[in-house]
């Protein structure tokens, strides 16, 4: 710590605004470190210093949660993920008073005596911990800030008597749902606030709470610390809880927490009991009232220096015995209880013997039983992550395995409430540093899925605890309105009974008929009938499944036939944007969840139609020129025409070769591509991805499915037929993977001296024979065409005179026979075209070579038709004649030539 450093203990009641003071004091130094006690206020003091200073130069560190900017410099964290090895000039700890806590307090007591920020500490609490601060902090200042407003007690009130603006706090999952439910009836709603929630859901409900949806807040004791909410009164339904442990009455301290919620800034609160509450005493209520409560004794306290030489000498450091008064062991934590079960085991003790894996082992028991299962359960799950880890990281498979059965967002509130317990674990392992393969893609994962899910569950809190109808009506009774509106199921906006235009997904469309001053009223008025509407519809449209949801050929973006956004650029070709379409007047809230859907839509379609090659992006085993290989092939979006790429497809050796069809890439002889990509629909988002990326201002449409050849047009996009899976050849494209099997097919024939179509060849590209022929022509042959007699078989039909030739020409038809049909024929050859020579100058299609002209004149046939006599002793035998004997009109060749 530096000379001018000093040390501020800021104490005092609930409503002082000491976490406002901590965050002006920590955007006054160039650097700062603040600590805090729950996620949610986390992320609620990172908004606010990302509003005032930007995202660049702040980070949210917590558990499940990691956000940092690229110059970081104002970290805002969990007490229990504040970072240890950063030198800040100023550092701050809020609810200092948890260091008193049974579970947590060694944690908040660490901080309080090894943590400082190199020009200024601050640690801001109750002012019950005056006396434990000054006995263990030397040097220490103290500061007391006064309450900003009143807190009076009002004694007992029922339910159906609560006051608008209401917090009702409950200390059991059970009891919470049942007031709720119970404020719905009488009340037409309630947010629910707890502390399993995630923050995402959390604030959701409170933001329908300050919104004034509702008027009623139902809470456990999770409100007691960083909520600051519009909160008159605060009624508590049970003095006593149950903490881990036992059941047991409330402190006053712990009363005076909740109760100081109400009454925000300089507006007067009061509190109170409802419900089968006990009234409370007078000395507790002056206590709350007066902000006076019994000063702290004594702190728990952990060793910080732990002994990793073996696991029986881990466990003795951790149970050390405090020497200082003011400190004591507190209950045994968790992460503690799981080191002691998994220490008991064979298999542990044999795997954890270096220093190095033991500190691993103690890392992976602190991971939080987000599950609430069993101790030796969650003992088993943590021993299967430390398996993991000594063998490098949790496999991807397993992991993604562990994240799709999570991934559902059916079910009622307990289901959802536990597959976000489920997800929080997996979040926590994706945090750490080292434990998975790609920690970025799995952070993104793991958060898209807890999203997913608590706007599931804000949703079915929603349906459960709020009449929307009655909501609505007990607010608008507040209102004076001069014009009644409502929509209609088909989305039809009527105000006063009259038709005044339509809401086409989430942009209304007035009609056009009114007068501009009548069309303003009437907007204003069809708006205040919208914005519900606006909300309901981003609920249902959040919670629809993607088989409603597609997109365009022209990358807009369908809710089914409505549109409700469109596909934007985005920094990689692989991962585009989505713009929704909302009007303005639906609010802030609900284009983000439009523009969510919409961004999980188009992700999860990428990801679902391209995962052969976004595996092959993510293979980590890929090394050198296959790698630089897979990513050339990745940005061609699956597909590269060879003749662009032989250099490097040369330099790839069979193992490369062999690491890359592992993935599914084959080398064909004009196209390098993964076959899965060339089926409809990834090449119908290939090309949407493609025209995207490209800032095309007309997207190509996609062939029609199944045509094994197009027309090859000239005024398309270059790459438009690659992009397509097609490979452009004469007037005609053919489908990439059929010329490799015609490529297949053509690699048996002889193509010097030169070959025909056979139908296979026919069959695979399905055209005539001269299209054929023009198709091959575009692929580098030269087709000759000629013509000959078709050969026709007539039956053989047997006589009864044993002299008689078989198969007799009728009388009345001697010249049957003798009519010669003719069928037209190519034969290919490959005629590969060759850059001229740079002594020579070229020739014109069509010339003749001088030396051709000069034999010619001279009466002597071409070269190469001449016969020419052996040298050098040798020659080669003879040529065979090709004549295939299944043909029959070489099988009469050949009888003809017998007979001559």
């Amino acid at each position: 710590m530096a000379p001018q450093s000093r040390i501020t203990a800021v104490l005092g009641p609930t409503n002082t605004g000491k976490t406002h003071y901590a965050i002006e004091r920590m955007l006054a130094h160039r650097s700062g470190v603040i600590g805090l006690p729950l996620r949610l206020l986390a992320r609620e003091v990172y908004d606010r210093v990302v509003a005032a200073r930007g995202p660049s130069v702040a980070a949210l560190v917590t558990g499940e949660e990691r956000i940092i900017g690229p110059r970081a410099k104002y970290w805002i964290c969990t007490v229990e993920a504040m970072p240890t090895d950063l030198a800040p000039d100023f550092l701050a700890v809020d609810e200092i008073q948890l260091c008193a806590d049974p579970e947590r307090g060694h944690v908040f007591t660490d901080r309080l005596l090894h943590a400082r920020g190199l020009h200024e500490t601050l640690f801001l609490g109750s002012d019950t911990m005056r006396g434990a601060i000054a006995a263990l902090v030397p040097g220490v200042q103290f500061v007391r800030r006064e309450r900003f407003s009143t807190l009076t007690y009002a004694g007992s009130k029922k339910l159906s008597r609560m006051p608008p603006r209401s917090a009702i706090v409950g200390f059991s999952v059970e009891n919470v749902y049942a007031m709720a439910e119970l404020i719905r009836r009488q009340k037409g709603g309630a947010a629910v606030v707890m502390g399993a929630l995630s923050p995402r859901t959390r604030n959701a409900q409170v933001a329908m709470y300050q919104n004034g949806d509702v008027d009623y807040l139902v809470a456990t004791d999770a409100i007691g610390m960083g909520l600051n909410l519009d909160i008159s009164h605060v009624a508590f339904s049970a003095t006593a809880k149950f903490d881990g442990w036992r059941i047991r009455n409330l402190f006053p301290h712990e009363m005076g927490q909740i109760a100081g919620r109400a009454g925000r800034h300089t507006s007067p609160g009061t509190f109170g009991v409802t419900g089968e509450a006990a009234a409370l005493s007078p000395e507790v209520i002056d206590a709350i009232e007066s902000h006076r409560f019994r000063p702290i004794e004594r702190l728990n306290w952990r060793s910080r220096d732990l002994d990793f030489g073996s696991l029986d000498r881990l466990i003795e450091s951790l149970e050390v015995q405090p020497a200082d008064t003011w400190l004591t062991r507190g209950r045994e934590a968790d992460d503690l209880r799981a080191l002691k079960m998994l220490a008991d085991m064979a298999v542990i003790r044999d795997r954890a013997r270096t220093p190095r894996d033991i500190q691993r082992l103690w890392e992976v028991c602190r991971v939080p039983d987000f599950q609430g299962i069993s101790a030796q359960e969650h003992a088993n799950l943590l021993l299967r992550i430390f398996g993991f880890l000594q063998e490098g990281h949790v496999p991807d498979d397993w992991l993604a395995a562990q994240i799709r059965r999570i991934d559902k967002v059916h079910g009622d509130i307990d289901v959802l409430s536990r597959r976000l317990a489920y997800i929080r674990t997996w979040t926590y392992v994706a945090q750490r540093s080292g434990w998975v393969s790609d920690e970025t893609h799995w952070r993104e994962e793991t958060r898209a899925v807890e999203d997913r899910l608590s706007d599931a569950l804000h949703g079915a809190l929603t349906r459960r605890f709020v009449d929307r109808r009655t909501s609505v009506l007990l607010r608008r009774l507040k209102q004076k309105e001069s014009l009644v509106a409502e929509v209609n199921d088909k989305g039809e906006v009527m105000v006063e009974g009259e038709f005044v235009g339509r809401l086409e997904g989430f942009r209304f469309r007035q009609d056009d008929s009114a007068s501009p001053d009548e069309a303003r009223t009437l907007r204003q008025a069809a708006y205040e009938a919208l914005r519900p509407e606006f909300h309901l519809r981003a609920d249902r449209f959040y919670n629809a499944p993607d088989t409603e949801i597609d997109f365009t050929e022209q990358g807009g973006l369908m809710w089914g036939d409505q549109a409700v956004g469109k596909l934007v650029k985005g920094v990689d070709v692989l991962r585009p944007q989505v713009e929704p379409f909302v009007d303005e007047e639906a609010g802030h809230d609900v284009t983000e969840k439009v523009r969510r859907r919409l961004q999980h839509f188009i992700d999860r379609k990428v990801a679902t139609l391209f995962e052969p090659l976004l595996n092959l992006s993510r293979d980590e085993e890929l090394s050198g020129l296959a790698r630089g290989f897979a990513f050339r092939l990745v940005e061609a979006l699956g597909i590269l025409p060879r003749e662009g790429v032989a250099d490097e497809v040369k330099a790839l050796d069979q193992d490369m070769r062999g690491s890359l069809r592992k993935h599914g890439v084959r080398f064909g002889q004009y196209t390098i591509f993964l076959p899965a990509l060339l089926k409809p629909a990834p090449t119908r988002l290939r090309l949407v991805l493609w025209a995207l990326f490209n800032d095309l201002d007309e997207f190509p449409e996609a062939p029609p499915p199944g045509l094994v050849t197009v027309p090859n047009l000239p005024d398309v996009p270059k790459g438009y037929y690659t992009l397509s899976g097609y490979f452009p050849a004469g007037s005609r494209a053919i489908r990439i993977d059929m010329l490799e099997r015609l490529a297949d097919l053509l690699r048996t024939q002889d193509s010097r001296a030169g070959f025909e179509a056979n139908p296979d060849m026919l069959s695979i590209t399905g055209l005539t024979l001269e299209q054929f022929a023009d198709l091959m022509q575009g692929l580098g042959y030269v087709a000759e065409r000629g013509e000959r007699e078709k050969q026709r078989l007539e039956p053989v039909v047997k006589s009864e005179d044993p002299e008689a030739p078989a198969n007799p020409i009728p009388e009345d038809e001697p010249a049957a026979l003798e009519i010669a049909e003719t069928e037209v024929f190519y034969t290919f050859r490959w005629a590969p075209k060759r850059a001229p020579r740079a002594d020579k100058p070229r020739r014109k299609p069509g010339a003749t070579a001088p030396a051709a002209k000069e034999r010619r004149a001279k009466g002597k046939p071409p070269r190469g038709k001449q016969d020419v006599k052996p040298q050098g002793g040798s020659a080669r035998p003879p040529r065979k004649e090709r004549i295939d004997p299944d043909n029959p009109f070489a099988a009469a060749l050949m009888g003809l030539r017998d007979k001559l």
